[in-house]
C-alpha cells in the first residue's frame, strides 16, 4: 500500500518531469496549464524542489528552470548507472570507422533512454540525442533489446508500449512485434526500417552479460538520402565486436538491476 510520503514523493516527480519535459524555461502558468494537480498543489510541490534545488526559480521573470543538484544527481546516475563510461572508447572506435551515427541505450521502465551518442561525419537530424527516452517497439535499439528478455519481462514490458504509429512502417501491434522479435533472435540483429522517423534507417545489436541478461544495445544509423539497409549491415561485424567489448568490460561493474516492467 502506497504511504502518504511515497505519494507525495510521487507527485513531486511527476512535477519534476512535466517542467524537464517543456526543455525550456517555463512559467508556472504553463505548468499548471498541463498539470494534473490543482493550483494550491502544484504551487506547494514547485516550492518544495525549487527549496531542494531540484529546481530553480528566477523571481524576476518568473521562469522555473531544472536546478543544479537536479544536473548533479543526472550526471551521477549517468557515472555510476550507464554503460556510457565504460563504452565511450568503444564507441569512438565504431565511429570512426563507419563514419556514421553512432546509439547507444538501454532499456528504462519499458522505454529507451539513450545514453550517448556519436554523430555521423556528416551529422543528420534526427530525434535520438543523449539523455532522451525513445519507444522501445519502433527503434532498432529498442527491439534488439526487447528479443532477448525473458518472456515474462517481456510480457510486462509489451504491455506498456504505446503502439503508435509514426510512419507507414510503425508495427502497431503485440503480435507483429512479437514476430519481428523472433527474426531478431535468429538473424542475431535488428532493424529500424524507417519505423520512428521517416528516412531514418539503422541496424542494432544487443549488449548482453555472460549470462545473457540485456544491459543495452548499440547501433550505427544513417539515412535512406545516403545509404540503404544492405549497406549498413556490412557494418554488423563492427558493431558486434564492439558490443562484445563492453560487455566484457561491464562484468567489473555493479549495475542496478533494471524495473523495465514497474
Amino acid at each position: 500500500m502506497e504511504s502518504k510520503m511515497d505519494g507525495t514523493v510521487g507527485k513531486a516527480l511527476a512535477v519534476l518531469e512535466e517542467v524537464a519535459g517543456f526543455g525550456r524555461p517555463v512559467r508556472f502558468s504553463e505548468v499548471l496549464a498541463t498539470s494534473a494537480y490543482p493550483k494550491a498543489t502544484l504551487y506547494r510541490l514547485l516550492q518544495t524542489l525549487t527549496n531542494q534545488r531540484m529546481l530553480a526559480h528566477d523571481p524576476d521573470t518568473g521562469m522555473y528552470t531544472l536546478g543544479v543538484r537536479l544536473v548533479r544527481l543526472a550526471h551521477d546516475a549517468w557515472r555510476t548507472s550507464s554503460l556510457a563510461p565504460i563504452a565511450r572508447p568503444y564507441l569512438d572506435e565504431l565511429s570512426g570507422k563507419t563514419g556514421e551515427t553512432v546509439h547507444l541505450a538501454q532499456l528504462d521502465h519499458a522505454q529507451v533512454i539513450y545514453v550517448d551518442k556519436r554523430n555521423a561525419s556528416q551529422p543528420l537530424p534526427m530525434f535520438s540525442e543523449a539523455g532522451k527516452v525513445g519507444p522501445a517497439y519502433c527503434t532498432g535499439v529498442g527491439k534488439a533489446m526487447l528479443a532477448y528478455l525473458p518472456d515474462d519481462e517481456l510480457t510486462g514490458v509489451l504491455a506498456q508500449q504505446s503502439w503508435h504509429r509514426f510512419t507507414d512502417g510503425t508495427l502497431t501491434d503485440e503480435a507483429a512485434l512479437k514476430a519481428e522479435l523472433a527474426a531478431i533472435r535468429e538473424r542475431g540483429h535488428a532493424y529500424d526500417r524507417e519505423e520512428h522517423e521517416i528516412g531514418i534507417i539503422c541496424v542494432a545489436l544487443p549488449i548482453l552479460s555472460e549470462r545473457g541478461r540485456v544491459l543495452g544495445a548499440i547501433s550505427v544509423t544513417s539515412s535512406t538520402l545516403r545509404t540503404t539497409l544492405d549497406t549498413l549491415e556490412n557494418n554488423v561485424p563492427l558493431i558486434r565486436d564492439t558490443a562484445d567489448h563492453i560487455a566484457r568490460e561491464a562484468q567489473n561493474w555493479r549495475f542496478p538491476e533494471s524495473k523495465m516492467t514497474a
